[in-house]
Formats: structure tokens, sequence, C-alpha cells
């Protein structure tokens, strides 16, 4: 009986997690790291990012008319090591601190 409802249990986790296309990993003051899906050339996706990061990645996106994916897929192919999720971390504190008159 333990072991059918832990199956049912797990079915249902997997469920939640395949059909969830945001994902709170943990929570760090009242920036939650959350998993969100992108779509690299055409390739489904997760990377990881604090709300801050998500939401100025956005905004760079709508900036330049292009999509959130399309923009990862660059950020991608110019990536020169590390995961994704530092990848776009590093390109929007670079756009963050370019915008601001500061240097790289």
């Amino acid at each position: 009986m333990w072991l059918q409802v832990t199956a049912d249990f797990l079915k249902w986790t997997l469920v939640q997690l395949t059909t969830s296309r945001e994902m709170p990993v943990t929570r760090r003051g009242n920036s939650p790291i959350v998993k969100r899906t992108v779509y690299i050339d055409g390739r489904k996706t997760q990377i990881t990012l604090e709300d801050s990061f998500w939401t100025t990645l956005k905004e760079i996106a709508q900036t330049q008319g292009v999509t959130v994916s399309q923009l990862a897929t660059e950020i991608e192919k110019s990536r020169k090591g590390g995961n994704l999720s530092s990848a776009v971390r590093l390109f929007v504190l670079d756009r963050v601190r370019s915008k601001n008159g500061r240097p790289k």
C-alpha cells in the first residue's frame, strides 16, 4: 500500500514538474530562484534565475524587439564557458552596467 501511494505521488510530482513553466527551487529574501523554460534553436531547455534577472532579461528582449528565447539563443551562441544561467546573469549585468555608464 505504501509503495503504491509513493508511486502515485511520484507520478503526480512528475506531471506537475513537466507541465509547469516556472518552478520555485529555493527562496533567498524576496527574490526566489525559479526555473524557466526557454527554447535554444528550437530546443526546450531551462534556465534558473532570480526574478530580478528574469525581469531585466525580458525588458532587454523587448527593447531589442526579440523574444526571450531568441535572446537566450544569442547568449548561448556567444558564451565562453559555464552554464547558460550564469551566462544570462553576466549578460544582464553587462547590459545594466553599460546602461549606467560603468565599465565592463
